[in-house]
């Protein structure tokens, strides 16, 4: 049985500091994640200035700008970045958030994956231009109707993973609705499904793997009551995490109904009569 695809979501909660991110890089490692992820935004792109010049109390200032520019690496950063989760064999994975910050990417690293963020899934531009990239692509579902899902996957040329998500942080259990992976599974019978999660507990990933995901997504923390809009959605012990998802694994086997060595000696003690083929 091949292994769950696992991605540790670093994203936005590193908060602005490299060396947070690679300790988040070394955890993930240590435990059996397959990648990082992190997020690019160019902020003039993505946020109006009205947007930008918002008051908004955080630890880089008092508006929405500063905050936004504290939570932003620079490509050199990024770069080191790489580098380090290379040294570890991960895989490093990006969320870019606007036209300009793909270009940027794709002209100084050499990503495994790009990831679609659920908010980017209806932008034809944006889409069209990861097509470009010709790299492989995750596609996230989160705030999409079935007609957003169907129309993106087919401008993408290169969807390797789509993953079913709900894009609430957190999500409430009766919103993250597992079995939307069964119905992507027979929508796009070619591509690998998976599940990106929200959910600020263990069980809907280990309830996703159980049900077939092929590719496991969910933010990290070092510490949930840190600053930042995601730490509440991310899943702070996610060692114990990994190690639900890989056992989950092992008991799901193969599906093929055998008489285990291990089952021969209680057969022997406790079956009396054996006369049926």
């Amino acid at each position: 049985m091949t292994d769950v695809y696992v991605i540790a979501e670093i994203g936005i909660n590193h908060n602005g500091d490299i060396g947070l991110a690679k300790e988040l890089i070394r955890g993930a490692q240590a435990c059996g994640c397959n990648a990082v992820k992190f997020q690019k935004r160019t902020i003039e792109e993505v946020y109006t200035p009205e947007e930008l010049d918002r008051d908004r109390e955080s630890p880089w200032g008092t508006t929405n700008r500063q905050q936004k520019e504290g939570l932003e690496f620079s490509i050199e950063q990024y770069k080191q970045l790489y580098d380090y989760t290379k040294s570890f064999g991960l895989d490093f994975i990006v969320s870019c958030w606007d036209l300009s910050s793909i270009d940027l990417i794709e002209q100084n690293l050499n990503v495994d994956y790009h990831k679609v963020a659920s908010a980017l899934a209806t932008n034809r531009e944006f889409l069209e231009r990861l097509n470009a990239t010709g790299k492989p692509v995750i596609l996230s579902t989160g705030m999409c109707t079935t007609q957003h899902i169907d129309s993106a996957m087919d401008i993408l040329d290169n969807v390797e993973y789509v993953l079913a998500c709900t894009s609430t942080y957190p999500t409430h259990p009766s919103e993250v609705n597992l079995r939307h992976m069964s119905t992507l599974s027979e929508t796009f019978p070619s591509v690998k499904v998976g599940f990106s999660n929200h959910y600020n507990g263990h069980d809907a990933c280990v309830g996703a793997v159980a049900l077939g995901a092929q590719c496991i997504e969910f933010h990290i923390t070092k510490d949930r009551a840190m600053y930042g809009s995601d730490q509440s959605a991310s899943i702070e012990n996610y060692a114990n995490l990994l190690s639900s998802i890989r056992n989950m694994q092992e008991l799901l086997g193969d599906g093929v109904k055998v008489i285990y060595d291990s089952e021969r000696p209680i057969a022997k003690k406790l079956r009396k009569v054996d006369n049926i083929t």
